[in-house]
């Protein structure tokens, strides 16, 4: 038998009021952005979407819904009404359902639509 009052961490839900967005990122982009000198991106609309620009590379800016909500969570500390003694909370502070991704274009040209996938009919319904 256990003699452990342990209750586990508290999880509480406290939204921060903060938008967020996750943000995929490409690695060649990704490599460009970490490097020494990175560079200065530029973002231009085109007729399917945003586009990040820099020298002859681009990429278009396409949202994808996840079937799996994502939960950003912030670590806390609470009192018990009993005692002084801080104990650790996670807090909930935002949920997220769809994420950025970044898809290479070419830098001319019209832009291809991508059909079949199951999660942009989805996001067309919503």
């Amino acid at each position: 038998m256990s003699t452990q009052a342990d209750a586990g961490i508290l999880v509480a839900h406290a939204p921060d009021g903060v938008n967020y967005k996750l943000l995929e990122l490409p690695p060649d982009l990704l490599a460009l952005l970490e490097s020494q000198d990175p560079p200065v991106l530029s973002l231009e609309s085109s007729e399917t979407s945003a586009v990040i620009k820099h020298g002859n590379q681009s990429w278009g800016l396409r949202q994808k819904n996840t079937s799996n909500a994502l939960i950003i969570l912030s670590l806390g500390e609470t009192t018990a009404d009993s005692s002084q003694i801080p104990e650790p909370t996670l807090k909930a502070v935002a949920t997220i359902h769809d994420t950025v991704e970044l898809v290479s274009e070419p830098i001319s040209g019209p832009v291809p639509v991508v059909k079949g996938k199951w999660h942009e009919k989805f996001a067309r319904s919503r």
